[in-house]
């Protein structure tokens, strides 16, 4: 009877798993989304090229023109290490929801490793710098520079690498929370820099406050 009961629990499981799977990826596909990311790459684009502060603080003003209430405040910006696949970079987030998320991403040294494998999409478009993907089931790399945009698609696997002073804006889109786990990975067995972690999740945490407080005056709440 054990083994009876323990099949039937692990029947619901998998059952309630793949119910849960079908309705976030139908709730992901018909749901309207703040960015898209032809347009985050066009607007990054005009800018590739030029110091990438400078080329930054231009972006984010756009942004906050074209998507009011849904890019966090100077005074919650705020450049976070990140770990991750081997390799060292460094992000300011901007927005962040359940399914999206816009941040600056960069590095000041060279660097590279594993892009991870998500139930995400993600495109980053080159400010300054270069950045060589090699992709899974090939036998050589590509190269990318200041105006290209690089697409990751959802459950695509890399090896990523960025030349020192490499600085992109990146656009992700999907099941947001499934790419925790290999941004704090490293972070949490590896480098052990708890306050990065708090640095990180406190921002995502800020980002989905602010989204939830714009839904919430946009639905007429407040």
């Amino acid at each position: 009877m054990s083994i009876i009961r323990t099949s039937l629990k692990l029947f619901l499981f998998g059952a309630v798993t793949v119910l849960v799977v079908l309705l976030l990826r139908h709730w992901m596909a018909t749901k309207q989304y703040v960015f898209n990311k032809e347009d985050v790459a066009k607007l990054a684009k005009q800018y590739a090229g030029q110091d990438h502060e400078q080329a930054f603080s231009k972006v984010v003003v756009e942004l906050r023109k074209r998507y009011p209430g849904h890019i966090l405040p100077d005074e919650d910006l705020q450049w976070v290490f990140v770990n991750a696949g081997g390799w060292m970079g460094s992000m300011c987030l901007l927005h962040a929801s359940v399914t999206e998320y816009l941040l600056l991403f960069g590095t000041a040294v060279d660097t590279g490793g594993h892009s991870g494998r998500y139930w995400a999409e993600i495109s980053d478009t080159i400010i300054s710098g270069t950045f060589r993907q090699w992709k899974e089931g090939t036998t050589k790399s590509e190269i990318y520079y200041p105006g290209d945009t690089i697409v990751h698609s959802v459950g695509e696997a890399t090896s990523v690498q960025w030349s020192a002073g490499t600085w992109m804006v990146e656009y992700g889109r999907g099941f947001i929370p499934s790419t925790l786990g290999f941004a704090l990975a490293d972070t949490l067995f590896s480098t052990q820099d708890f306050l990065t972690m708090f640095y990180t999740v406190r921002v995502y945490v800020k980002g989905m406050l602010l989204e939830a407080g714009t839904l919430l005056t946009e639905a007429g709440v407040f």
